[in-house]
């Protein structure tokens, strides 16, 4: 493998615009994917409130950048500024990942590409079979859009009503219209219902921050206040534990702490279980490869950055 050793008139430059940044693996990940495949890229980050996004776009545009990823708080309002979007982002509303086409930005969604790959990863096939999923959030969006693009033939997301509500509405609408997925949003909070969901799935993904380090005690609860900044209830929605079969798949978007309570719960039960670490792992492989053309070298990264 070629190595380039260091950054000259050549080089291109990618890099992650958000607020906070600094402590993001992207750059580490992907700056030795470069290095491994001899590519002259570089990738920096750059600390980017949204009120300051749009004349930071302006400037990697004209820039001629070979292109960026985009996070928190930044990938709503770039859907405004970029040339085009991917079908997925188009659906979504937001983006991660912005290419430079001959001048021409485009925005894409590598989200719910890296979960579904990290599904794959796990070992499992969830094509054509029936998805719970649990929030409606920014990961959420990913996630639902990409498996029914992909083929999860329904998919049943539960949300309390939030502020993504609305949107979710409009996002299952256009995936019942735009692809074979027969898709529902229901209110979270029934018990029966949210039962019944679960025991027709073949997998439950929790792609809400409850459960998240430091709150490693919570799940998805009853007391929607956990949902604010008082996380500080310990009683799960799911409470009837029999809809934990061993035929189940539970996965969870968190990967701090890497076994959160639900996923503890559900292997108790003898699920077969994963957590969020390695969708973080693909939805950057893909975005090396939407700026690259290449393979990210994905074994030599998850050996480097993710071995556990």
């Amino acid at each position: 493998m070629g190595c380039i050793n260091e950054i000259n008139g050549h080089t291109k430059l990618t890099g992650l615009l958000g607020s906070p940044v600094a402590h993001s693996k992207s750059p580490l990940m992907h700056n030795e994917a470069f290095k491994e495949l001899g590519l002259n890229y570089v990738y920096l980050c750059f600390d980017v409130p949204e009120n300051n996004l749009k004349i930071a776009y302006e400037g990697l545009k004209k820039l001629n950048v070979a292109g960026f990823n985009c996070t928190m708080p930044d990938k709503t309002l770039i859907c405004e500024l970029v040339d085009e979007l991917s079908p997925a982002a188009s659906m979504i509303g937001a983006v991660n990942t912005v290419v430079n086409k001959d001048g021409r930005f485009i925005g894409h969604n590598t989200d719910g590409i890296g979960y579904m790959q990290s599904v794959k990863d796990a070992g499992f096939d969830i094509i054509g079979d029936t998805m719970t999923l649990l929030g409606a959030g920014g990961a959420a969006s990913s996630i639902f859009v990409q498996a029914a693009l992909d083929g999860v033939k329904n998919i049943n997301v539960f949300s309390i009503k939030d502020r993504f509500w609305e949107k979710a509405e409009k996002m299952v609408d256009a995936v019942n219209s735009k692809t074979d997925c027969n898709a529902k949003l229901i209110e979270l909070g029934n018990d029966d219902v949210l039962g019944e969901s679960i025991e027709k799935s073949q997998i439950l993904t929790n792609a809400t921050s409850v459960g998240m380090a430091p709150n490693t005690d919570n799940c998805i609860v009853k007391d929607f206040s956990i949902f604010n900044e008082n996380l500080i209830v310990d009683a799960c929605l799911i409470k009837n534990t029999d809809v934990f079969r061993e035929s189940l798949i539970v996965s969870d978007v968190i990967y701090n702490p890497m076994e959160t309570k639900l996923l503890r719960m559900a292997k108790e039960q003898g699920c077969q279980t994963f957590n969020g670490l390695y969708m973080l792992l693909y939805q950057g492989a893909e975005a090396f490869k939407i700026w690259t053309g290449k393979d990210m070298p994905v074994e030599h990264i998850k050996e480097l950055y993710f071995t556990v």
